[in-house]
């Protein structure tokens, strides 16, 4: 053995035999690789392929009183300023409410915090509440419409108008909903709360009021079902249809500033390394070499599944083969689609930029602003550590404005999201349920202290037209969905 251990170290293997070592090793990988791929494609075909077939099919004389409701709504400007005290006004738009919805004032306890509404439906029980929630307050409306923004227009099929479908349409939903089981003499099974805030547009502290006050009351709810995710058409390129798609999670946010400083100058005689040359560094490492680690979590890898067998034989390939592809969809998918790509890792974006006032001045200090969104697998902590050490390499300051982490994920294997899940599917025949990720922010985050089952989902249908109005121009609902929306919210109070 030792001559032998000589001879190779000495001597080598002669080139021809090394070559056929080397191609052994090739064929071996190739054989493996083959193997690998005919197995993928054979689990593939043994999925059936199938087709979304919801459609909202509801007629007029149903649809149409709905669609007046939520009209009257929107009528009402419901603008909301970061940190204005705009009480009154909110309590305006709560008398068109009861206008609309007179059972629900007169036989739910209301509690009434500064603008922010909760109702209170006593059941049979109080050992699972459940808590449906939107938020009362829009966003600006600039720009050019081609309905004015608060005209609550009916026209096309649609309502028209800021809140339509951010959220007023889901706000009027379970209003009616409970409205019609008063009608109906309906006495709930577990309590039922209504809740709705007046600051979710500027995650302001309407709906923490409330959280304080059903502790104070000592609840501890079941289900809590939010705005966020949303009956979403065509969710991913190449998957044609109608999906309830309903957020388990947020993610974390924080608002960074970053300072580079310098003595200034004339700009005449420019020195390296000027404080928005250093920023501009410090963007293109960012954004080129992005430092936060992507992961196709638990419930990410779920949502792929669930929509594997809707897409082409392609998708459905790479979807529900996660074990082989998972590497190339992680570099893929966020060259595919934003949205999607978010849902993989933290994400940074830079919003906001400052330095000298003058074109021939080099500025003493320069600022950038930035937006992150925390991953569950790469939290605030580990995140912002990461984003100091590149910034600091780049000689930036840097300093958070505002911090929160990531929500706990919903367990969707658990009673709450199974229960979501059945009732879609009582309500919309057809209409196939998938996990989501929520990249954006809703009121729930608040409640995750006192429910552990925090879902986030409008019974709506919102296509690519609606998609786009929300928070931009010309917002609005196709009200055929608004009977379905109200029927979700009965069938989840009445089980």
């Amino acid at each position: 053995m030792g001559i032998y251990t000589y001879h190779l170290t000495t001597k080598g293997l002669d080139n021809m035999t090394l070559l056929k070592l080397i191609g052994l090793c090739l064929l071996g990988i190739l054989a493996l690789v083959i193997l690998l791929l005919l197995i993928a494609v054979i689990h593939t075909l043994l999925i059936p392929s199938k087709k979304s077939t919801y459609v909202a099919n509801e007629p007029e004389e149903v649809s149409l009183p709905l669609a007046k409701k939520l009209s009257r709504m929107i009528q009402y400007e419901t603008v909301s300023h970061d940190h204005v005290d705009e009480a009154e006004k909110f309590r305006g738009f709560h008398k068109v409410l009861e206008e609309l919805f007179p059972l629900v004032f007169s036989h739910l306890e209301k509690t009434e915090i500064d603008g922010n509404l909760l109702f209170h439906w006593k059941g049979k029980s109080d050992k699972k509440p459940i808590l449906l929630m939107s938020h009362q307050d829009v966003v600006v409306a600039e720009g050019e419409w081609l309905h004015e923004p608060f005209s609550g227009d009916i026209a096309d099929g649609k309502v028209w108008g800021r809140g339509a479908s951010d959220t007023k349409c889901s706000v009027m939903g379970f209003f009616q909903a409970v409205e019609e089981l008063l009608q109906e003499g309906y006495e709930p099974q577990n309590d039922v709360y209504l809740a709705s805030s007046c600051t979710e547009e500027w995650a302001g502290d309407g709906a923490p009021k409330i959280v304080a006050e059903l502790k104070r009351r000592g609840v501890e709810l079941f289900l809590v079902c939010d705005e966020g995710g949303g009956i979403i058409t065509d969710p991913i390129g190449g998957i044609p249809g109608n999906f309830a798609m309903v957020g388990v999670f947020e993610k974390g946010k924080a608002d960074v500033k970053f300072t580079a400083k310098s003595t200034g100058g004339h700009a005449s005689a420019p020195s390296v390394g000027t404080p928005i040359a250093r920023l501009s560094d410090f963007v293109q490492e960012m954004e080129h070499h992005s430092p936060f680690r992507k992961k196709i979590m638990p419930e990410v890898a779920a949502m792929f599944k669930t929509l594997a067998p809707y897409g082409s034989f392609g998708l459905k390939l790479v979807f529900s083969n996660l074990w082989l592809f998972g590497p190339l969809l992680k570099v893929l998918l966020p060259k595919i689609s934003a949205q999607a790509g978010a849902m993989l890792k933290t994400t940074i974006a830079f919003t906001m930029q400052s330095g000298s006032d003058a074109y021939n001045v080099i500025p003493q200090e320069a600022t950038l602003g930035a937006n992150l969104r925390f991953i569950p697998h790469q939290g605030e902590k580990e995140s912002l550590a990461i984003l100091e050490q590149v910034a600091k390499r780049h000689g930036l300051e840097m300093e958070v404005l505002h911090t929160n982490d990531f929500t706990e994920p919903v367990d969707i294997h658990g009673e709450g999201f199974q229960y979501v899940e059945a009732t879609i599917a009582k309500t919309f025949p057809g209409l196939v349920t998938s996990p989501y990720v929520m990249t954006g922010a809703t009121d729930a985050q608040f409640y995750q202290p006192i429910c552990k089952n925090c879902v986030r989902f409008a019974p709506v249908i919102y296509g690519p037209e609606q998609m786009k109005g929300m928070h931009g121009l010309n917002e609005n609902i196709q009200y055929n969905c608004l009977p379905g929306a109200v029927r979700f919210y009965k069938n989840l109070i009445t089980g």
